[in-house]
């Protein structure tokens, strides 16, 4: 069995609070990163607001084409 059919077992199994706390953690650890790396946070604040934008907009199409499609 490949890595990522192991991986896509595994993931089927997780249901919506899973999920959640997935994104959560994501969230605070970049939150993390930034108050513990200023290097890091001159980065994320230099850069402009549209590219925030237009990488939520990217990365959310799938799912909300799954979802609501």
């Amino acid at each position: 069995m490949s890595k990522f059919k192991n991986l896509d077992k595994k993931v089927k199994k997780m249901d919506v609070h899973d999920v959640q706390l997935t994104k959560l953690s994501v969230v605070a650890f970049m939150l993390f990163l930034i108050t513990v790396w200023p290097a890091f946070l001159n980065l994320a604040m230099k850069a402009h607001w549209g590219w925030y934008l237009a990488a939520t907009i990217i990365f959310a199409w799938r799912p909300m084409r799954r979802v609501w499609g």
